[in-house]
């Protein structure tokens, strides 16, 4: 069995009287893509700033490779990526001086910043729109400068929180080759989405939330073969109707 990575184990966060997760309980192991399914709105985000120490929970805990998120939070930081539809770029920045700030945040090296850079911009084929400003980029441009800029201090932990979105079929391929790539190397990659397809294509084991709740967790050809070898969507659908 695979260490465990990151452990969930009763998670709970409020805003004001609403609940966005209510008692959420889960496993990441090393060495894989983990799947968090479910609609806008389900607490996918939330509960992935809580991992990443954006937002503190309201009850429960959280570790990462054994450190508590709310405890030992730099640490955590030290040991993951995190990428989001909402973090935004510096626009008037370039690719190069992005790389190179995000760098200096976790007190790399120049050397090694430098050739941290080179990796990247190999891995995505950067080398002209390197010295471009990112207001100048294309929305898939700016996704590669954006998963480039979270994988900087090469983290053993990977969270996606939605990045194909908006993507067009070319810059889609890539990130997708990406992530499965990452995941190849030994590392752990936590995916979001409510695209169903984008599941079946990426992950090994999934979770399907909604309304704060995880309602089903396991590997995903497991559950596919217990459900009749359906489509993700199909079986999702077919739980929210049995649980209405």
């Amino acid at each position: 069995m695979d260490k465990v990575r990151i452990k969930v184990k009763d998670l709970r966060k409020n805003f004001g009287k609403k609940e966005a997760l209510k008692g959420v309980s889960m496993a990441v192991y090393s060495s894989e893509i983990f799947g968090l399914i479910g609609p806008n709105g389900a607490g996918k985000t939330t509960l992935l700033r809580i991992i990443s120490c954006i937002y503190r929970p309201t009850s429960g805990k959280v570790t990462v490779d054994g450190h508590n998120v709310m405890k030992e939070p730099e640490m955590v930081k030290s040991l993951i990526g995190f990428l989001t539809g909402e973090t935004n770029l510096y626009h008037r920045l370039t690719p190069l001086e992005t790389f190179y700030y995000f760098g200096s945040l976790f007190n790399m090296e120049k050397e090694r910043i430098e050739s941290r850079i080179e990796e990247i911009v190999s891995m995505f084929g950067m080398e002209e729109v390197l010295n471009t400003p990112v207001g100048h980029l294309s929305t898939g441009w700016k996704q590669k400068v954006s998963i480039g800029r979270a994988i900087i201090h090469s983290p053993e932990i990977l969270i996606l929180d939605e990045p194909l979105t908006g993507l067009d079929i070319m810059a889609r391929r890539t990130v997708s080759q990406f992530i499965k790539k990452y995941k190849e190397d030994g590392r752990t990659v936590i995916f979001s989405t409510h695209v169903m397809s984008e599941a079946e294509e990426l992950c090994d084991r999934i979770a399907f939330i909604n309304d704060g709740e995880i309602i089903l967790t396991g590997e995903k050809n497991k559950i596919k073969k217990e459900n009749g070898d359906k489509s993700l969507e199909e079986i999702f659908v077919k739980i929210l109707g049995g649980a209405g």
